[in-house]
């Protein structure tokens, strides 16, 4: 990715995308498939919510070259370097997102055991050692076990990031072909207008493709060098040699840059038809000052400076996906996010081109970046214009260490306001889709519910949705329309859900999806039975309780409820005594006390109760109705194991304040 003044980033339709039986709910999201006979009207009366769609690609960059994220530096060890990796991952776990764009060649090298270019230094330090295990095929074992997709990113002409050949590994092809490279702006690159270059370039990236089971080819934005003051690309005499039939030496730059689009294109489907290829170009095409099929922006046009025809790429269909980095703000003036949000979803409209949008994470709360940066809505404001723009199927962050920092919150704010639920990846083509899964067995455990299922046939589904419906309804296709109720992708053919209400009755499904995510029929439903309303107690005596060093204990009332209970003389001060539970699901509770009662305590004493819309205050009067349960009242509880209610000292009125229990029941 770029790093750049502030006008800049800072650091033909082939395929219709169809989506499948299920998929095709996705409310328009992609061209759908014609859906199984009869569904078609009952889909179009379904109610979807765009917080949950059902199709988005949600991505980290996770960027190798001066080790921006990954690894985190060079001289780890493999286990060290692997550790970090998983964390990456996990990471992509937490904030449900389902892919990572991995530049596995970020100069000229490589983090796989590549035959044709060296050990890349940015995993060792030292360029051509081998770092004792293949990163590549690691990372694409590790993504698939979470069912993460992994997006391998290429860099296709830097060579260095300084200009000095002689600190290349001598077996380096740029320093073995010196013509092959030039220098500029302190850099050295390969010539794109060598067709030999080109041809090597490719044939680099393809030992990729053909040998690891990646799910994708990511191009950045690095084509010809970004424009330096004052020097000039030195390939007068290449375009001599090769320019014939262009009319200058622009237009011929631009037709090295789209060859290596289009036979990059060509190649990976004539290998993999399933291998998505994208690319992230800078953000502006051309502005329509320049050019009027250009958008209203007035910044650098990567058509003119860096030779990228973005635009062309996308109507000739050259690549599955584009995602243009926009990283502006909304009402940027130079390049307004809106405008170019809105400019990119008509140039993907109607062209089977999928719209992944690139996010600057990297600028939420970064200090020296414009102050629309430090609103911590500002990102997922970009999302809530996405929506207006059905083309729009996902963004992708640079980069990871910025989406782990969730600076002033906003990654934060983003993943609660669109993130609630996981997506299904964006269909890459049409496919027969696999047959439903049977579920064999659907148990409560002491961690929540198992369920085990079998594949509908032989074919080998790539992994699996799983969805679940409170209570037992009819089987309706609009259950699956968004993805409300869905819970879980896995490649596994098992899986424990932990967020399983005890007290709730369910029923699950498991649909099965292939290599292009095209997903097949759901499975019959399988239901499970709850055990009736939640209810607990806790009592001081128990490990929910925590009390301070001033709080007592005493049996003196025969109105208490176990062994004893505590008490504490008033102060101004909270030093609350807490009562902690575990609430299984999102609901209605009431909440009761339990205190001895006692002419000497006190008349208004504080409980806190920790809702989720913020703590709530109820005073007690512990003089009187002790020796019972006192209701203070019913309470919307977030799921999880929190300090729940809270027996304060903070009060003005005379007499002990008592803690001895609680009572929580759903309702």
């Amino acid at each position: 990715m770029t790093t750049n003044p502030a006008w800049r980033p800072a650091t033909t339709g082939r395929r219709l995308v169809a989506l499948g039986t299920i998929a095709a709910m996705a409310i328009g999201l992609a061209l759908a498939a014609p859906p199984a006979v009869g569904a078609v009207d009952r889909l179009a009366a379904c109610a979807v919510d765009p917080a949950t769609p059902k199709r988005q690609l949600r991505a980290l960059w996770i960027a190798g070259v001066a080790n921006i994220d990954w690894p985190s530096r060079t001289g780890l060890s493999a286990q060290a370097q692997q550790d970090e990796f998983r964390a990456w991952l996990d990471l992509a776990v937490q904030r449900k997102m389902n892919a990572v764009v991995v530049q596995v060649r970020p100069t000229a090298d490589a983090f796989w055991p590549s035959p044709y270019e060296p050990w890349s230094q940015w995993l060792t330090g030292t360029q051509g050692a081998n770092p004792g295990y293949d990163p590549l095929a690691f990372m694409v074992r590790e993504a698939h076990a979470r069912d993460i997709q992994l997006h391998a990113w290429f860099n296709p002409y830097r060579v260095a990031t300084n200009d000095d050949p002689g600190l290349l590994v001598p077996s380096h092809p740029a320093r073995r072909n010196p013509g092959w490279r030039f220098a500029y702006g302190g850099k050295l690159y390969y010539n794109p207008g060598i067709p030999a270059v080109r041809d090597f370039i490719e044939d680099a990236i393809m030992d990729a493709v053909t040998r690891y089971d990646i799910d994708g080819v990511h191009l950045d934005d690095y084509f010809y060098p970004y424009p330096v003051a004052g020097e000039t690309i030195p390939d007068a005499a290449t375009y001599a040699q090769y320019g014939a039939g262009f009319d200058n030496v622009h237009d011929w730059r631009r037709d090295n840059v789209n060859l290596l689009i289009q036979e990059m294109d060509q190649r990976i489907h004539a290998a993999k038809p399933w291998v998505d290829f994208g690319v992230s170009p800078f953000g502006i095409w051309r502005n329509a000052a320049t050019d009027p099929l250009g958008s209203r922006t007035s910044g650098l046009q990567s058509y003119d400076a860096i030779y990228a025809d973005s635009r062309l790429w996308v109507k000739r269909g050259w690549v599955d996906y584009i995602t243009p980095q926009i990283y502006w703000h909304i009402g940027f003036p130079v390049a307004d996010y809106t405008v170019l949000t809105a400019w990119w979803s008509d140039v993907v409209r109607n062209t089977g081109v999928r719209l992944f949008v690139g996010q600057a994470a990297y600028r939420a709360g970064a200090a020296g970046q414009d102050p629309a940066w430090q609103r911590p809505e500002e990102l997922t404001e970009h999302l809530h214009y996405g929506r207006q723009h059905p083309e729009v199927l996902g963004d992708v962050y640079f980069s990871a260490k910025d989406v782990r920092a969730d600076r002033i919150g906003a990654i934060t704010r983003l993943v609660g306001d669109h993130y609630s639920r996981p997506a299904l990846a964006p269909v890459h083509g049409t496919a027969t889709a696999p047959p439903a899964p049977s579920i064999t067995s659907a148990t409560r455990v002491s961690g929540g519910v198992a369920l085990s299922w079998r594949p509908g046939g032989s074919s080998g589904p790539v992994s699996y949705a799983v969805y679940r419906v409170d209570g037992a309804p009819a089987m309706d296709p609009c259950l699956f329309a968004d993805a409300r109720n869905l819970i879980k992708t896995t490649r596994e053919t098992s899986f424990t859900d932990t967020t399983a209400d005890p007290t709730r009755a369910y029923t699950y499904y498991v649909s099965a999806l292939e290599r292009l995510r095209n997903e097949g029929e759901p499975s019959a439903g399988r239901a499970v039975t709850g055990t009736g309303a939640f209810s607990v107690v806790v009592d001081n005596g128990g490990t929910g309780f925590t009390a301070g060093p001033n709080w007592g204990t005493s049996n003196y009332s025969s109105q208490l409820y176990g062994a004893d209970y505590r008490f504490a003389e008033p102060v101004a001060a909270s030093d609350p005594a807490w009562f902690r539970s575990t609430i299984p699901s999102a609901g209605s509770y009431r909440i009761e006390v339990w205190y001895p009662a006692n002419a000497g305590y006190n008349g208004s004493t504080p409980f806190i109760v920790a809702t989720g819309g913020g703590s709530r205050t109820v005073t007690v009067d512990q003089r009187v109705n002790g020796g019972q349960w006192r209701d203070l009242g019913t309470f919307t509880l977030s799921p999880g194991t929190y300090n729940l209610v809270g027996v304060s000292r903070w009060t003005s009125a005379p007499g002990y304040v008592i803690a001895d229990a609680i009572r929580v029941t759903r309702l």
